[in-house]
């Protein structure tokens, strides 16, 4: 159902993309959940797992479109909308680095393109909850607070100190699946029945 060379492609960007942040980014980036998406849309592709490819799109694609709305609305109009995107601009980043972080506005399309060809998993939501529910704590647990990744340690460096750190994780693990996952599952459910 998914052309072998559409296969073939995305591997090998994804790998590139492996290797280059294993030498420029410490490990605990890849507990990003986009860039979880990418990794696990590797071999949601080769085994044409709908599961998994519902589940990808449940995690990411509603984060993926503040990202990308952020990142057009400030390469158009000079504005920062948000901090998500401030490496896109920082020029102390390489060309090539930032370049392919260019996934999070591809990888959105294909994961709804592979929903389309092999329908969308109703068990996607109770999954990727749980799966958040294992990468939120141990990004927690092994990643560095400054660099904040899926934001476990507090929306704010100001506002971390006000709130108990594993309280807020808690927060933000009923916050994933009630405000990201329930919504886009909703939709997903609408779109491809």
């Amino acid at each position: 159902m998914i052309p072998l060379w559409m296969k073939i492609i995305y591997t090998l960007f994804t790998v590139v993309t492996i290797v280059v942040y294993s030498v420029k980014y410490p490990l605990g980036n890849f507990l990003w959940f986009s860039d979880i998406a990418l990794v696990l849309t590797v071999p949601a592709l080769w085994y044409e797992s709908s599961l998994l490819a519902s589940m990808m799109a449940v995690g990411i694609l509603l984060p993926e479109i503040f990202w990308n709305i952020g990142f057009f609305g400030r390469l158009l109009t000079g504005k920062r909308l948000s901090g998500l995107t401030d490496y896109m601009f920082d020029a102390q980043k390489p060309r090539y680095l930032r370049a392919l972080s260019l996934f999070h506005v591809f990888l959105p399309v294909l994961l709804l393109w592979m929903i389309a060809r092999l329908g969308y998993s109703p068990k996607a939501l109770i999954a990727q909850t749980v799966f958040a529910w294992i990468v939120l704590p141990l990004t927690y647990v092994i990643t560095d607070k400054e660099q904040n990744i899926n934001g476990v340690f507090g929306p704010s460096s100001a506002q971390r100190d006000r709130l108990s750190s594993i309280l807020y994780l808690g927060l933000l693990m009923i916050a994933f699946p009630a405000v990201v996952y329930v919504p886009t599952h909703l939709l997903l459910m609408a779109l491809y029945p």
